[in-house]
């Protein structure tokens, strides 16, 4: 009897342990698909992103391209024609000398033929002009494209210069704060300057610490020297809800708070003027990790400082397409 308890309690022990065993695993297979499924969208949007920057240069781009396209098409095309009236015009030329001189050998010759032969010629020569003028217009404008997408390819190549040489410049500028909570990369032609929360703030507050003021003073004298690049600053959170008073409620306000607060510590230097700053608040909304773990909603608690060169210069020459 004692025998047969012992088995049954030894029975229920086992598919006690088997039943947690598959719990766990069951949950932890649950939260890496939940965290699969946070990473694509992450991916997703900040592929988005990237790709919108450009949606409309590179349709421009295009544009210019087929009618460039075209007016080598338009200008083959208006070539030939020329040929052909020129070979038209000769035939007749040489018609109208034989004319004359049959008219001097003979003064039976036939007026009437003389005189068709030389309205044929003298249309002939009209159209030849007409044709002549707008090979000469056609050809006008073909330059003045090749000049103006030269000017475009050159502009394009400074501003990839740019971008390089001021992430080398910020880079430099930064060099010990790099792998301490900030990084910096390229990203669809602009400098991306990713300062972790842990470097500005602390937990909850918009308030900059000495560390973090160090490294945008560095960042503010990079931007001093280089006028011609504009700022925008973004603020992220994760997803977990900020329970906050007055006028700071949630994460939509803490974010924006602390993008503000780094506009006003980056405009102290009197150099960068804030007509070239944005603050902009984003929330939880464009995570880089999954919120399901500590070290992921670490990694969505960032600022983004971004830079991007000013490409004035470069829309004027689109938009006189």
């Amino acid at each position: 009897m004692k025998s047969a308890f012992k088995i049954l309690v030894f029975a229920s022990v086992v598919l006690l342990m088997s039943s947690c065993v598959s719990q766990k695993k069951f949950t932890e297979t649950e939260q890496k698909r939940l965290q699969c499924e946070e990473e694509l969208t992450a991916i997703k949007g900040e592929n988005h992103d990237l790709n919108a920057d450009n949606t409309e240069l590179k349709s421009r781009l295009e544009k210019l391209n087929k009618d460039f396209q075209r007016l080598i098409s338009d200008t083959i095309r208006l070539g030939q024609d020329l040929r052909d009236l020129q070979t038209d015009y000769n035939k007749l030329n040489l018609s109208y000398t034989e004319l004359l001189e049959l008219a001097g050998k003979s003064e039976a010759g036939s007026k009437a033929e003389i005189q068709k032969i030389m309205a044929e010629l003298q249309s002939s020569q009209e159209k030849l002009i007409r044709k002549q003028d707008s090979l000469r217009v056609l050809e006008e404008e073909l330059e003045s494209k090749q000049q103006k997408m030269m000017e475009l390819q050159r502009i394009l190549s400074q501003k990839d210069s740019t971008v390089n040489a001021l992430q080398r410049k910020v880079s430099q500028a930064l060099l010990g704060f790099e792998g301490k909570g900030l990084s910096i990369e390229i990203r669809n032609g602009k400098v991306y300057v990713s300062l972790e929360e842990s470097l500005l703030f602390r937990s909850g507050s918009w308030e900059v610490n000495e560390r973090g003021i160090s490294a945008l003073q560095k960042l503010s004298e990079v931007l001093a020297a280089n006028p011609d690049i504009n700022v925008l600053i973004e603020g992220h959170t994760d997803n977990v809800p900020y329970r906050g008073s007055g006028q700071v409620k949630d994460n939509w306000d803490l974010s924006v708070m602390r993008a503000t607060a780094i506009v006003k510590i980056i405009t102290r230097n009197s150099g960068v003027h804030p007509s070239r700053l944005t603050a902009a608040g984003r929330s939880e909304y464009a995570p880089i990790a999954t919120n399901s773990s500590s070290e992921g909603r670490a990694k969505n608690r960032r600022t983004e400082i971004i830079l991007t060169p000013k490409l004035d210069e470069l829309f004027q020459i689109i938009e006189t397409h």
